[in-house]
């Protein structure tokens, strides 16, 4: 890149072109934090603009149903908006954008599912919701595992912080977490979490919808597996399984047709196609949206993953393997829960994995998730979404606006 100062040109190198565009970003959230916030615009994105998924994806889909289309301007950005066009009911830019700055500095209400970074700065007036992108989680978390973090994400996650307004929560356990690692001093919404919503919702239609997606026939049953990073990223053996072994198995104890699908972390998503598959089984990695695997699954698989949580409230049988849980621990992070101690059923080897299916008792399983659920005091009832958009609208509205809207029929 080559910069012109007072007609005299200067080759900028990486760095130099990384501070040119961060000042430039800064500079039009300067001259956009001067313009008028528009009351009723909504600005969301998931993971940092990779994907339309996870509770903001929830969260406006509630609003495209329940509300009258004028009631709130939903903006969500992306990296890319390529595929996106499909997406109707909100409008879409592209992250660093003119475009994009200007939305987020004139938005009322700014959702997220990740930490900020210091290209969002907050205005007086704006209204700063973090939901976080899990409901409880078994890997400790910001405070709680400061050693393994990166101090400059310890830095920016304070500073996010600072600027939340809302924090939600899915549990009694989680708001406690939230109250002693997350640098974090105001109000935590203990509603739930809306990704979970449809978790509660007669998925019928919608299992129809994926499986068609995905080429797989109606009476085939789907086991998921859906394991978590590790910090040691090119060693893809951790992840493979012996699916046709555990496939026989899962035929041999509860019957029908089995189709494995395997979708890896979000980091590993250029790595997948690495792993070798057996027939029946198809890499989702690049799915955007995990909840709606989790709808169709009859059995879950993964390993440290904040999933199992989620899937507790289908109460099916969902199995923990872990194979380098002494490992894990020492290399990457520490747990809330002992593995061992939680209502899933844990395996360290393929071996064990295949004996605890063959044993696996259902109404053993019924009762310790149900206890668990009480122990760490769910708030999830699957109206989330629901009860944060009552909350939206005193945000964005005063009283007399907000009776001019009657809420559309479910």
């Amino acid at each position: 890149m080559v910069l012109l100062v007072k007609g005299v040109p200067f080759l900028l190198h990486g760095g130099e072109r990384y501070l040119v565009k961060h000042f430039a970003a800064l500079f039009m959230i300067y001259l956009f934090n001067c313009l008028p916030i528009k009351k009723n615009k909504i600005f969301l994105f998931s993971y940092y603009g990779s994907q339309y998924g996870c509770n903001p994806k929830y969260i406006s889909e509630y609003i495209l149903y329940n509300y009258p289309k004028d009631t709130f301007d939903v903006v969500w950005a992306f990296n890319d908006l390529t595929g996106k066009a499909h997406f109707s009911g909100f409008r879409k830019v592209k992250i660093m954008t003119l475009r994009y700055f200007y939305e987020l500095c004139t938005s009322k209400v700014v959702i997220t599912n990740f930490r900020t970074t210091d290209l969002y700065v907050k205005r007086k007036n704006q209204y700063y919701i973090q939901t976080w992108h899990s409901s409880l989680r078994l890997k400790q978390i910001e405070k709680d595992a400061e050693e393994s973090l990166p101090q400059t994400y310890i830095n920016m996650a304070k500073k996010d912080s600072l600027k939340c307004d809302l924090l939600l929560s899915g549990c009694e356990y989680s708001s406690e977490v939230f109250k002693r690692s997350f640098w974090y001093q105001r109000e935590i919404f203990e509603y739930g979490t809306p990704r979970n919503d449809l978790l509660f919702s007669d998925n019928s239609l919608l299992k129809k919808k994926v499986l068609k997606e995905l080429n797989i026939e109606d009476h085939q049953k789907i086991v998921l597996y859906a394991p978590t990073f590790r910090k040691d990223n090119n060693n893809l053996e951790i992840y493979n399984l012996e699916y046709s072994n555990i496939n026989k198995r899962l035929r041999n104890k509860f019957g029908g047709e089995w189709t494995f699908l395997v979708k890896l972390h979000p980091h590993l998503i250029s790595k997948s196609s690495e792993l070798i598959f057996d027939d029946n089984v198809i890499d989702v990695t690049s799915y955007d949206d995990i909840q709606e695997l989790l709808c169709i699954a009859d059995i879950l698989i993964t390993d440290y993953s904040s999933l199992m949580f989620d899937y507790s409230i289908t109460q099916r049988p969902c199995f923990l393997y872990v194979p380098d849980l002494i490992e894990y621990i020492k290399k990457d992070r520490n747990l809330y829960f002992d593995v061992k101690e939680l209502p899933f059923i844990s395996a360290e080897s393929t071996q064990e994995l295949l004996d605890k299916i063959e044993y696996f008792d259902k109404e053993i399983y019924l009762k310790d998730v149900s206890d668990f659920i009480k122990q760490v005091g769910s708030f999830e009832k699957g109206k989330a979404s629901e009860h944060l958009l009552k909350h939206i609208e005193k945000v964005c509205f005063n009283a007399d606006r907000r009776k001019s809207y009657e809420r559309k029929a479910i």
